[in-house]
C-alpha cells in the first residue's frame, strides 16, 4: 500500500529491503544541506523509524518517537546531511503523512517550533511499523460508535490467487493489516494508485468477533488480526475491481467470483518484482496462479 516500503499485507507482496546502515546517538545542530532529495530522506526515515531503530540502536519512546539528533546521526542518513529545516519540510509536504514532528516536551524550557537545533525535536512513523510497539500508546481505538462507514484494502490481481490460498489478509512481518477509509470509486490516500482490487472490510462483523481497530495519526484504519495475524476472508464485505470491471469476487464473505481467464497480471513497482516481472496472464481460477 506504500511504495516507500515494500512490507506490506500478504506474503507474495513482501520485499522487505534491510538496511545496511547503522547509526548511534550523538547530537546534531542541524545544519543545513542540499545534499538528496526529499524522496531519499523520506525512505531513510521509513526505514528506520518503522524497522530499523532497534537495530541502528535508536531508542523509541512509547509512542513511536525517536531523538531527532540520534535519527540523523543514523548511517543511512548522514551522507544525505538533511537539516532540521529539511526534515521538517518532509514531514509537512508529505501527502500520505507518514510522519509526524513535534518538539520534546521533556524540555524547559519548551523548544520555539522554528529551532534549527536537532536536540530539540522528536520524530516518528505514524504507521507501518514491524517494530513492537503498543498500540494504545500510539493510536486511537475504534469503538461501536467511531466505525468508518467505509473501510478498504487495496491490492493486485497478481496476488488475488494467493490471498484466497491463504484466507484472507495477513500483516506479514509488520504489526498490523493496513485499511483506508473513503469508496471504492476515490482516489483516497491509503490505496496506491494503480491498485487493481479494493477490499472492503465488515469492521463491524470483526469487532464483534473480538478484533480490535485503531486509527492513525495520518488517517489509517488498522488491524492486528487474529492470533495469527489474519483478517480472515468472512470478513471481506464486498471485492470488485477498482481500474476495470472484473464483476464481484466476494460478496459477504463468500466467494461468488473469479478474475476472467487470461486476465493480463504483473508483480508491481516495489512489490518483490520491481515492476519488471510477472507480465504473464491469470488462469481465471479464484484459486490458483
Amino acid at each position: 500500500m506504500d511504495k516507500h516500503d515494500s512490507r506490506d499485507i500478504h506474503p507474495a507482496e513482501v520485499a522487505f529491503e534491510k538496511s545496511r546502515g547503522r547509526g548511534g546517538g550523538g547530537r546534531r545542530g542541524g545544519k543545513g544541506s542540499d545534499k538528496g532529495s526529499d524522496t531519499q530522506i523520506s525512505k531513510a526515515l521509513s526505514r528506520l523509524l518503522r524497522h530499523q531503530a532497534e537495530n541502528a540502536g535508536i531508542k523509541l519512546d512509547k509512542e513511536g518517537y525517536a531523538r531527532l539528533d540520534h535519527v540523523l546521526n543514523w548511517g543511512p542518513l548522514k551522507p544525505i546531511g538533511p537539516s532540521v529545516s529539511d526534515i521538517r519540510r518532509v514531514v509537512q509536504n508529505c501527502e500520505k503523512k507518514r510522519f509526524s514532528l513535534k518538539p520534546d516536551p521533556s524540555l524547559e524550557p519548551r523548544p520555539d517550533e522554528e529551532s534549527d537545533d536537532a536536540s530539540h525535536f522528536l520524530i516518528r512513523a505514524n504507521q507501518g511499523h514491524s517494530l513492537s510497539l503498543e498500540s494504545e500508546h500510539m493510536l486511537a481505538a475504534v469503538d461501536s460508535s467511531s466505525i468508518p462507514p467505509t473501510v478498504l484494502h487495496g491490492t493486485f490481481f497478481y496476488f488475488w490467487a494467493a490471498i484466497l490460498e491463504s484466507g484472507g489478509l495477513k500483516k506479514q512481518g509488520r504489526q498490523h493489516i493496513h485499511c483506508t477509509t473513503g469508496t471504492p470509486e476515490d482516489d483516497v490516500v491509503g490505496i496506491r494508485k494503480d491498485a487493481e482490487l479494493t477490499i472492503e472490510i465488515d469492521v463491524a462483523k470483526s469487532m464483534e468477533d473480538g478484533f480490535k481497530w485503531w486509527t492513525s495519526e495520518n488517517g489509517y484504519v488498522l488491524t492486528e488480526g487474529n492470533e495469527e495475524g489474519m483478517l480472515p476472508l468472512q470478513y471481506f464485505k464486498e471485492v470488485r475491481g477498482r481500474l476495470r470491471d472484473v464483476g464481484i469476487l466476494v460478496k459477504d464473505g463468500e466467494v461468488v467470483g473469479n478474475l476472467p481467464e487470461g486476465i493480463k497480471m504483473h508483480i508491481p513497482a516495489g512489490k518483490g518484482g520491481r515492476g519488471r516481472g510477472g507480465g504473464g496472464k491469470g488462469r481465471g481460477r479464484g484459486r490458483g496462479r
